[in-house]
Protein backbone atom coordinates (compact mmCIF):
# COMPACT_ATOMS: atom_id res chain seq x y z
CA UNK A 1 0.00 0.00 0.00
CA UNK A 2 1.46 3.24 -0.97
CA UNK A 3 1.79 5.84 1.95
CA UNK A 4 -0.36 8.72 2.36
CA UNK A 5 1.30 12.12 3.16
CA UNK A 6 -0.70 14.24 6.08
CA UNK A 7 -1.03 17.41 4.18
CA UNK A 8 -3.13 19.02 7.01
CA UNK A 9 -0.72 20.89 8.34
CA UNK A 10 1.16 22.10 4.68
CA UNK A 11 1.29 26.00 3.87
CA UNK A 12 -2.24 26.76 2.72
CA UNK A 13 -0.86 29.73 0.15
CA UNK A 14 1.10 27.35 -1.74
CA UNK A 15 0.11 27.31 -5.26
CA UNK A 16 -2.09 24.14 -6.41
CA UNK A 17 -0.62 21.31 -8.65
CA UNK A 18 -1.95 22.37 -12.24
CA UNK A 19 -5.94 21.77 -12.23
CA UNK A 20 -6.59 22.08 -16.07
CA UNK A 21 -3.78 19.40 -16.81
CA UNK A 22 -5.24 16.84 -14.20
CA UNK A 23 -8.79 17.13 -15.14
CA UNK A 24 -7.56 16.86 -19.11
CA UNK A 25 -5.73 13.85 -17.98
CA UNK A 26 -9.12 11.95 -16.50
CA UNK A 27 -10.81 12.86 -19.16
CA UNK A 28 -8.26 11.81 -21.61
CA UNK A 29 -6.52 8.75 -20.26
CA UNK A 30 -9.04 7.81 -17.63
CA UNK A 31 -11.94 8.77 -19.68
CA UNK A 32 -13.97 9.76 -17.17
CA UNK A 33 -16.31 12.34 -17.38
CA UNK A 34 -15.39 15.40 -14.91
CA UNK A 35 -17.53 18.48 -13.73
CA UNK A 36 -15.50 22.07 -12.62
CA UNK A 37 -16.43 22.38 -9.01
CA UNK A 38 -15.93 25.71 -6.66
CA UNK A 39 -12.99 26.16 -5.08
CA UNK A 40 -11.04 28.38 -1.91
CA UNK A 41 -10.57 31.51 -1.84
CA UNK A 42 -7.93 32.85 0.98
CA UNK A 43 -9.65 36.13 2.18
CA UNK A 44 -7.14 38.09 4.96
CA UNK A 45 -6.51 34.81 6.60
CA UNK A 46 -10.16 33.66 5.97
CA UNK A 47 -10.93 30.33 3.96
CA UNK A 48 -14.30 30.82 1.89
CA UNK A 49 -16.24 29.12 -0.57
CA UNK A 50 -16.06 30.72 -4.24
CA UNK A 51 -19.69 30.01 -3.82
CA UNK A 52 -20.67 33.01 -1.95
CA UNK A 53 -22.01 31.52 0.92
CA UNK A 54 -20.27 32.13 4.00
CA UNK A 55 -22.39 28.84 5.71
CA UNK A 56 -21.05 26.52 2.64
CA UNK A 57 -20.90 23.38 4.30
CA UNK A 58 -18.89 21.66 1.20
CA UNK A 59 -16.35 24.42 0.13
CA UNK A 60 -14.47 24.17 -2.58
CA UNK A 61 -15.45 20.94 -2.87
CA UNK A 62 -19.53 21.31 -4.92
CA UNK A 63 -20.78 21.64 -8.81
CA UNK A 64 -20.24 25.39 -10.31
CA UNK A 65 -23.21 24.40 -12.53
CA UNK A 66 -26.94 23.51 -10.59
CA UNK A 67 -27.21 20.84 -14.13
CA UNK A 68 -23.91 19.75 -13.73
CA UNK A 69 -24.71 16.09 -14.28
CA UNK A 70 -26.13 16.80 -17.87
CA UNK A 71 -23.19 18.76 -18.68
CA UNK A 72 -20.34 16.60 -17.27
CA UNK A 73 -17.97 15.59 -19.81
CA UNK A 74 -15.03 13.26 -20.80
CA UNK A 75 -14.69 15.48 -23.83
CA UNK A 76 -11.14 16.86 -24.00
CA UNK A 77 -11.87 20.09 -25.65
CA UNK A 78 -15.03 20.85 -23.12
CA UNK A 79 -12.59 20.25 -20.37
CA UNK A 80 -9.68 22.06 -21.31
CA UNK A 81 -12.40 25.13 -22.18
CA UNK A 82 -13.38 24.83 -18.35
CA UNK A 83 -10.48 25.38 -16.72
CA UNK A 84 -8.54 27.58 -19.42
CA UNK A 85 -11.71 29.63 -17.65
CA UNK A 86 -11.85 28.55 -14.53
CA UNK A 87 -8.17 27.16 -13.67
CA UNK A 88 -8.74 27.12 -9.54
CA UNK A 89 -11.76 25.09 -10.07
CA UNK A 90 -11.76 22.02 -7.99
CA UNK A 91 -12.42 18.71 -10.11
CA UNK A 92 -15.56 16.63 -9.70
CA UNK A 93 -16.12 12.89 -10.77
CA UNK A 94 -19.75 12.01 -11.22
CA UNK A 95 -20.44 8.85 -9.40
CA UNK A 96 -22.74 6.20 -10.88
CA UNK A 97 -20.96 6.17 -14.52
CA UNK A 98 -17.68 5.05 -15.35
CA UNK A 99 -17.69 3.93 -11.45
CA UNK A 100 -19.31 4.14 -7.47
CA UNK A 101 -17.54 5.02 -4.77
CA UNK A 102 -17.09 3.24 -1.59
CA UNK A 103 -16.48 5.84 1.31
CA UNK A 104 -15.08 4.71 4.86
CA UNK A 105 -12.39 6.91 7.49
CA UNK A 106 -9.41 6.70 6.82
CA UNK A 107 -8.86 4.33 10.05
CA UNK A 108 -10.61 1.66 8.48
CA UNK A 109 -10.11 2.38 5.12
CA UNK A 110 -6.16 1.92 5.56
CA UNK A 111 -6.86 -1.70 7.65
CA UNK A 112 -9.12 -2.47 4.82
CA UNK A 113 -6.85 -1.94 2.26
CA UNK A 114 -3.74 -3.96 3.96
CA UNK A 115 -5.95 -6.70 4.52
CA UNK A 116 -7.42 -6.58 0.73
CA UNK A 117 -3.49 -6.67 -0.32
CA UNK A 118 -2.72 -9.41 1.50
CA UNK A 119 -5.58 -11.39 -0.10
CA UNK A 120 -4.51 -10.42 -3.28
CA UNK A 121 -7.57 -8.84 -4.15
CA UNK A 122 -8.23 -7.01 -7.31
CA UNK A 123 -7.82 -3.31 -6.36
CA UNK A 124 -9.27 -0.20 -8.54
CA UNK A 125 -8.04 3.47 -7.66
CA UNK A 126 -8.56 4.78 -4.00
CA UNK A 127 -8.40 8.69 -3.02
CA UNK A 128 -8.38 10.34 0.20
CA UNK A 129 -10.56 12.68 0.68
CA UNK A 130 -9.70 15.46 3.65
CA UNK A 131 -12.44 16.10 6.41
CA UNK A 132 -15.22 17.64 5.01
CA UNK A 133 -16.91 20.83 7.15
CA UNK A 134 -18.75 19.34 10.11
CA UNK A 135 -17.21 15.60 10.32
CA UNK A 136 -13.80 14.49 11.75
CA UNK A 137 -10.89 12.86 10.12
CA UNK A 138 -9.92 11.98 6.42
CA UNK A 139 -11.91 9.60 4.35
CA UNK A 140 -11.42 7.04 1.62
CA UNK A 141 -13.26 6.55 -1.41
CA UNK A 142 -12.45 3.00 -3.07
CA UNK A 143 -13.67 3.49 -6.96
CA UNK A 144 -15.56 0.20 -7.72
CA UNK A 145 -18.28 -1.41 -10.57
CA UNK A 146 -21.26 1.18 -10.79
CA UNK A 147 -23.90 -0.35 -9.54
CA UNK A 148 -22.82 -0.53 -5.81
CA UNK A 149 -24.94 2.05 -4.55
CA UNK A 150 -28.04 0.27 -5.20
CA UNK A 151 -26.72 -2.88 -4.04
CA UNK A 152 -24.87 -1.91 -0.98
CA UNK A 153 -27.95 -2.30 1.36
CA UNK A 154 -28.05 -6.39 0.54
CA UNK A 155 -24.60 -6.36 0.25
CA UNK A 156 -24.16 -5.37 4.41
CA UNK A 157 -27.64 -7.80 4.80
CA UNK A 158 -25.41 -10.77 3.87
CA UNK A 159 -23.07 -10.58 5.94
CA UNK A 160 -24.89 -9.61 8.63
CA UNK A 161 -24.62 -5.72 9.05
CA UNK A 162 -28.21 -3.78 9.00
CA UNK A 163 -27.97 -0.98 6.55
CA UNK A 164 -26.65 2.57 8.40
CA UNK A 165 -24.88 0.63 11.34
CA UNK A 166 -21.00 1.21 9.92
CA UNK A 167 -20.00 4.34 8.87
CA UNK A 168 -19.50 2.63 5.32
CA UNK A 169 -21.67 4.79 2.48
CA UNK A 170 -21.63 4.30 -1.39
CA UNK A 171 -21.90 6.69 -3.46
CA UNK A 172 -23.73 6.04 -7.20
CA UNK A 173 -26.07 7.88 -9.50
CA UNK A 174 -26.34 11.89 -8.78
CA UNK A 175 -23.18 11.89 -6.41
CA UNK A 176 -19.97 12.88 -6.98
CA UNK A 177 -16.04 12.64 -5.81
CA UNK A 178 -13.84 14.97 -5.11
CA UNK A 179 -10.49 14.62 -7.72
CA UNK A 180 -6.71 15.11 -6.50
CA UNK A 181 -5.37 17.58 -6.34
CA UNK A 182 -8.43 19.60 -5.75
CA UNK A 183 -8.21 21.37 -2.20
CA UNK A 184 -11.42 20.45 0.04
CA UNK A 185 -11.65 22.94 3.20
CA UNK A 186 -9.12 24.24 5.21
CA UNK A 187 -7.47 21.15 5.83
CA UNK A 188 -5.46 19.86 2.55
CA UNK A 189 -5.91 18.57 -0.69
CA UNK A 190 -7.59 15.48 -2.02
CA UNK A 191 -4.89 12.71 -2.79
CA UNK A 192 -4.56 9.43 -4.46
CA UNK A 193 -3.82 6.15 -1.69
CA UNK A 194 -3.73 4.18 -5.03
CA UNK A 195 -3.01 6.43 -8.12
CA UNK A 196 -5.08 5.70 -11.62
CA UNK A 197 -3.06 3.49 -13.68
CA UNK A 198 -2.95 0.87 -16.43
CA UNK A 199 -2.50 -2.41 -14.05
CA UNK A 200 -5.86 -0.72 -12.20
CA UNK A 201 -8.17 0.19 -14.94
CA UNK A 202 -10.40 -2.26 -14.61
CA UNK A 203 -12.40 -1.65 -11.75
CA UNK A 204 -13.71 -4.77 -9.28
CA UNK A 205 -16.79 -5.30 -8.23
CA UNK A 206 -18.47 -3.81 -4.68
CA UNK A 207 -18.97 -7.12 -3.59
CA UNK A 208 -15.35 -8.09 -3.54
CA UNK A 209 -14.20 -5.61 -1.17
CA UNK A 210 -16.93 -5.33 0.76
CA UNK A 211 -16.01 -8.02 3.43
CA UNK A 212 -12.78 -6.39 4.37
CA UNK A 213 -14.30 -3.27 4.40
CA UNK A 214 -17.43 -3.94 6.72
CA UNK A 215 -14.71 -5.95 8.69
CA UNK A 216 -12.41 -3.01 9.34
CA UNK A 217 -14.93 -0.51 9.88
CA UNK A 218 -16.91 -2.69 12.61
CA UNK A 219 -13.36 -3.07 14.13
CA UNK A 220 -13.03 0.95 14.11
CA UNK A 221 -16.34 1.90 14.74
CA UNK A 222 -16.90 2.87 18.88
CA UNK A 223 -18.56 0.65 21.08
CA UNK A 224 -22.34 0.58 21.02
CA UNK A 225 -24.33 1.36 24.28
CA UNK A 226 -26.47 -2.43 24.77
CA UNK A 227 -30.44 -0.80 25.14
CA UNK A 228 -30.52 -1.89 28.60
CA UNK A 229 -27.22 0.84 29.12
CA UNK A 230 -29.02 3.23 26.85
CA UNK A 231 -32.42 3.22 28.67
CA UNK A 232 -31.18 3.02 31.92
CA UNK A 233 -29.24 6.18 30.93
CA UNK A 234 -32.35 7.70 29.82
CA UNK A 235 -34.19 6.83 32.77
CA UNK A 236 -31.36 8.56 35.57
CA UNK A 237 -31.61 12.37 33.34
CA UNK A 238 -35.40 11.81 32.55
CA UNK A 239 -37.07 15.63 32.79
CA UNK A 240 -33.60 16.81 33.52
CA UNK A 241 -33.04 15.38 36.91
CA UNK A 242 -31.03 12.78 37.80
CA UNK A 243 -32.51 9.39 39.37
CA UNK A 244 -31.10 7.03 41.29
CA UNK A 245 -30.42 3.65 39.47
CA UNK A 246 -30.52 0.20 41.17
Amino acid sequence: MEDIPDVSGQDEKAAPPALLTEAAGYAETCHWEVAPGAWLIDDAGTVRCSCGDLRCTLPGAHPLDPDWARTASAGPGAVRGWWTEQPQASILLPTGRSFDVLDVPERAGCLALARMERMDLQLGPVAVQPAASGRIGRRLHFLVLPGAAARLPELLRRLGRPPGRLDLVARGEGDWTVAPPSRIGSLGYAQWARSPSVLNRWLPDAAELIGPLVYACAREAPPRRSARAAGAAGAASWNGRPLPIG
